[in-house]
């Protein structure tokens, strides 16, 4: 028996799995050190209660995804408006060469998968779940092109990449720090920066009533113009999720935005992202269908290995080489691991861990984050719709 909740409670749930995922996080270091988002955390134990109830045959929970979609599409609305390219013109040359090297993989990471999926007899669209879609995207890239992949009959497909999303954010901080402090031991690199400490005092980050509800009315433009650029990409004979044109309006908005010398309060729009992130996120992971992950757990793991292997020889003899092959470059190559596997998060705690023990890289730190924001997000879900359309 299926029971349907509406909007009101299906928010109200994953309200709950987020208090419980924050609860829970708080308490275990284990979480804490591995990144792992609190409505993860909370959205899995419900939908584990949601399967035991509907084994005991009291019914399965069903909720509503309708105000799942809309935080999901203001969500990747934040990160278009991220993607400033008068900022991404500071990072120069070095620049331009990691965002080689972080583009380069996504179609890698999506051969590599489809692949085995392949010979292990299972849908290659699961493979792709399992590629670029989950491992450099992360889980709300595996939610919304699931969702894409499951209309061409590959069932189950949120739950696999949410699946595979949750184990790269395991794997992301466990593969970087030893692949970069190989290359600092064998290389002899040393770091040659002085520390140094963030004294900007910009009032551009005040957050008030305000500056909130300017970030909410860019945040609204860009979507509606999100919403024409879907029009236009319908056209195309590719299927991109609707989340795409939000994305290009937020990208489009930014830059206006910047041609005319018009400030956007960043930190207010990243508030806004990050909430929305987490209510989407708790909505998406209490509706996942865990059974579907257990029938496939033996291929996932295969894959799962097979990706962190080759993100370390890849970040290794590409991502290493391209940006210059010192001390700064080896320290990129811990991040390109952590968001390569999991997600920003565990790229920047990599990059930090292995400054704690090796001394500052105050080019990696910058550059790195910046190119993240506009490689990943611009070129990632291109990649992946062009693996769905070419295998579906």
């Amino acid at each position: 028996m299926e029971i349907q909740l509406d909007i009101l409670q299906s928010l109200g749930v994953a309200i709950i799995a987020f208090i419980l995922g924050a609860f829970i996080k708080n308490k275990i270091k284990f979480f804490q050190k591995f990144f792992i988002p609190s409505p993860v955390i909370g959205g899995l134990i419900i939908s584990l209660i949601n399967l035991i109830l509907n084994q005991i045959g009291f019914g399965f929970f069903k909720f509503d995804e309708v105000i799942q979609d809309f935080f999901m599409n203001i969500f990747f609305t934040c990160i278009g408006l991220a993607c400033s390219f008068k900022v991404l013109k500071k990072s120069g040359w070095l620049g331009m060469k990691l965002a080689f090297a972080i583009i380069l993989l996504l179609p890698l990471q999506n051969v590599l998968a489809v692949g085995l999926a392949k010979l292990m007899g299972i849908n290659p669209l699961h493979g792709v779940a399992m590629g670029s879609t989950s491992m450099t995207g992360g889980i709300g890239s595996a939610v919304s092109f699931g969702k894409i992949m499951e209309g061409y009959g590959a069932a189950n497909s949120t739950s696999i990449g949410v699946a595979a999303a949750t184990f790269g954010m395991l794997i992301g901080s466990l593969v970087g720090g030893p692949v970069a402090s190989r290359l600092i031991r064998v290389h002899k690199l040393k770091s040659t920066d002085a520390q140094t400490t963030n004294k900007d005092g910009n009032n551009i980050n005040l957050i008030n009533q305000k500056t909130l509800m300017d970030a909410i009315i860019i945040i609204a433009l860009a979507s509606f113009l999100g919403t024409f650029i879907n029009r236009l990409l319908a056209l195309t004979p590719l299927n991109f999720p609707y989340y795409v044109g939000c994305q290009f309006g937020g990208l489009v908005t930014r830059n206006i935005l910047d041609l005319t010398k018009k400030e956007v309060n960043t930190k207010n729009v990243d508030i806004l992202g990050n909430i929305s992130l987490n209510l989407f996120l708790s909505l998406a992971l209490i509706n996942l269908n865990i059974s579907a992950m257990l029938n496939l757990a033996l291929p996932m793991l295969v894959i799962m290995i097979a990706q962190a292997i080759f993100i370390g020889i890849y970040t290794s003899l590409v991502t290493f080489n391209l940006t210059g092959r010192d001390y700064d470059a080896a320290v990129m190559v811990a991040g390109h691991c952590g968001v390569g596997l999991g997600q920003t998060p565990n790229a920047i705690a990599n990059m930090e861990a292995i400054i704690e023990k090796e001394g500052p890289a105050d080019v990696a730190m910058f550059v790195l984050p910046i190119v993240l924001a506009i490689a990943v997000n611009l070129f990632n879900p291109i990649v992946i719709t062009f693996f769905i359309n070419f295998l579906k």
